[in-house]
């Protein structure tokens, strides 16, 4: 093997290692604090939540059953969207499903509702009932409950410190604690919303705050955390992720304005409706600004962990250049590349050759290198795939 080569295997090495890519996670873990911690505050969260849930079901079981429904579908929607944004080292399933109800239990119900409620007393007592009304929520809610999200993130980080790499890694956890915690704050909402004509009409009433709540949601809880988790991990720094304090900062404050302005819309416009209608609607596109570009932050370093990891197989001839080039690159590189095939049919196989490399990525990445046959399996698919060669008939 020549030195050049020698050098493309051990950058390898080293991106499998210092990206986590295909580490498995165990939920149990009984000699770790950081998993008790966790799982008394989600047990305390959902324990509260069935109360309120089972107190309220016999005169709203419509209403509650589909709001529970649609935000099911809405839940899995959005885990949809990030396993397609997300091609590079993927966060096991448990390990988002953790994050998913550390969001719905554990910063709602065990944390936040109690801070909230304190502080807008305190703000109550310090102020006025009317002031507190008014900027209560906006001035409690962005600090109480992104604290509580990002404080999952920490704990996730001690329960999965091999997994949790990057900043990246950051924005997914944080969004799937903010998928959780919008979720299950929104069929809350759904049942308060199905008794406002005294149960006459539950499920048309649920229903306008659940459309509602789906509309808005894509900025809001969701962005706030991924936002707020990503600048954490710039805060506290990784193994694979140099601390940048500033960025960090400058991030979590982000995410907590912008929910802090969403949450004071009223006290803002005071009865404007211009305003009122103008407001939201700045406020959602600076929000889609503001996450595409933390996003494009973040996945830099993804980006190049795959790269270095599949460097070797353009030197082996596995892949040609502008392959990697595309598997690397952003949704446009790979339009382009797909966009370079004669006809409809080429288009759509050098789209398959994209996926079977990102298979192929996979596979290296859980063989920690080495060649293994399922690696070899997926490096002759993407050979067969490129060739045009139908898959045999097993």
């Amino acid at each position: 093997m020549s030195s050049a080569a020698t050098e493309l295997e051990i950058r390898r090495v080293a991106a499998i290692h210092d990206s986590g890519w295909s580490r498995s996670y165990t939920f149990y873990q009984p000699r770790n604090l950081a998993f008790w911690g966790y799982l008394l505050l989600v047990a305390s969260g959902v324990a509260t939540f069935v109360s309120t849930l089972m107190s309220r079901y016999d005169a709203y079981a419509e209403a509650i059953t589909v709001s529970v429904v649609m935000f099911a579908l809405y839940g899995a929607v959005f885990w949809w969207f990030t396993q397609h944004i997300d091609r590079y080292a993927r966060q096991p399933a448990k390990l988002m499903v953790t994050a998913f109800m550390w969001g719905g239990f554990a910063a709602t119900w065990a944390m936040a509702a109690h801070a909230n409620d304190a502080i807008r007393t305190l703000y109550a007592k310090g102020f006025s009932q009317a002031w507190s009304f008014d900027w209560g929520a906006g001035l409690a809610a962005p600090f109480t409950e992104e604290i509580a999200k990002g404080a999952g993130l920490v704990l996730l980080i001690a329960m999965a410190p091999r997994l949790i790499r990057t900043a990246f890694d950051g924005f997914i956890l944080g969004a799937f604690i903010g998928l959780g915690f919008q979720i299950i704050e929104d069929i809350a909402y759904a049942m308060t919303s199905a008794g406002s004509q005294f149960g006459a009409n539950q499920v048309g009433a649920a229903m306008g705050t659940i459309v509602l709540r789906m509309l808005v949601g894509v900025a809001a809880h969701i962005l706030y955390s991924a936002v707020f988790c990503a600048g954490l991990v710039y805060l506290v720094g990784r193994p694979a992720e140099p601390r940048r304090v500033g960025r960090g900062l400058a991030l979590m404050a982000s995410a907590m304005l912008l929910h802090g302005l969403w949450d004071s819309m009223g006290a803002i416009a005071r009865g404007n409706v211009l305003l009122l209608i103008l407001l939201p609607v700045a406020i959602i596109v600076v929000a889609l600004v503001l996450v595409s570009r933390v996003f494009t932050m973040t996945v830099t370093r993804e980006r190049q962990f795959m790269r270095d990891i599949m460097a070797p197989e353009v030197a082996g001839g596995v892949l040609a250049a502008e392959e990697l080039e595309a598997i690397c690159g952003d949704r446009k590189v790979r339009r382009k590349f797909r966009k370079k095939g004669a006809d409809r049919q080429e288009r759509k196989r050098r789209g398959y050759v994209l996926d079977s490399a990102f298979d192929l990525a996979d596979e290296i990445a859980s063989a920690h290198g080495a060649d293994t046959a399922r690696v070899m399996f997926a490096r002759n698919e993407v050979d067969r795939i490129r060739a045009g060669i139908p898959s045999p008939v097993v």
